[in-house]
């Protein structure tokens, strides 16, 4: 021994190993990063394009009419202005009159909300029925009311236009309000009583039980678990009511035109901020209640 400490050479003792790859799972890799790219590039592609028409509509909102006219409808703005959405609700001519789609907005927010609310109310109130109060013949009731979801609005203009002329509701919001509310009831009661079959009989008979009649049973006990499909129900009705166009059309003329009826009269330098004004009211009711709309979907809404 000299007293000196002996080196040992630990690469000799351990000899490191390069790392082997697999040459096979190399290539399912670049073939799944490939397929990746190719997935995600066309989903961009097709968004672009879907989103297109978009987003010329919410540029031109934002630009004077010569702009538009010198350069075309596909251009971006030279100088942001508002004046189109000003215009648009306080002096665009909307069958002869001009001023503004202010009034027409105003009569779709007074058709939508009574119409959206007493339809949902009836389909809740027909759904229970339907569901956990059933009668003899209630499936063959529920038949004929599903063909309402299947019906095409066409056919019921000739009907409608019968009606409304008895009753004096032509070219009114009451007339509109009647035949929304009429129109809806198939859907919301679809909704409604595909939600409540979900629901246990056992907790109505248990209701019963106790001595709640019907009334009670559906005001105490069905209508708080019927919340989230109330949500969805509301959010379809109403967004289905403020955009329908051809009711309006037909049974209306002048200051008593829904929106989206006004909108064919607005001229080109504010149609685009008018298209955008009358989407706000259901772009709101999506942003706020979307969440609800899908949670209450998934519930049972369309099982």
């Amino acid at each position: 021994m000299t007293g000196e400490a002996e080196i040992v050479d630990l690469s000799v003792a351990y000899p490191t190993r390069t790392p082997t790859v697999d040459p096979y799972a190399a290539t399912a890799h670049r073939r799944w990063m490939l397929g990746r790219v190719i997935i995600y590039g066309l989903l961009t592609l097709f968004a672009l394009i879907y989103l297109f028409p978009a987003l010329i509509v919410i540029s031109n909102s934002f630009r004077s009419g010569i702009d538009v006219r010198e350069h075309g409808i596909i251009a971006f703005p030279e100088q942001l202005t508002l004046d189109p959405w000003i215009y648009a609700w306080t002096r665009a001519c909307v069958a002869g009159r001009c001023h503004g789609i202010a009034p027409n907005f105003i009569n779709s927010l007074l058709i939508t909300i009574p119409a959206t609310l007493i339809s949902t109310a009836l389909g809740l109130l027909n759904g229970f029925v339907l569901s956990k109060w059933r009668f003899r013949g209630s499936e063959w009731v529920f038949g004929l009311m599903l063909l309402g979801v299947f019906m095409p609005s066409q056919i019921t203009l000739l009907p409608w236009a019968f009606i409304m002329g008895k009753l004096g509701l032509s070219n009114s919001a009451t007339g509109l309000i009647l035949i929304h509310t009429v129109q809806g009831i198939s859907f919301a009661t679809l909704f409604c009583r595909n939600f409540f079959v979900s629901i246990p009989d056992e907790i109505v008979k248990a209701a019963r039980i106790d001595g709640a009649g019907f009334w009670r049973i559906l005001w105490k006990v069905m209508l708080p678990l019927a919340t989230p499909i109330l949500i969805v129900t509301f959010i379809w009705q109403f967004t289905s009511i403020w955009n329908e166009y051809l009711f309006g059309m037909v049974f209306t003329r002048g200051d008593q035109q829904p929106v989206t009826a006004a909108l064919m009269s607005v001229r080109a330098g504010g149609s685009s901020a008018a298209v955008l004004i009358s989407a706000i009211p259901p772009l709101l009711i999506y942003f706020f209640g979307g969440r609800f709309f899908v949670s209450g979907l998934t519930q049972g809404a369309l099982k």
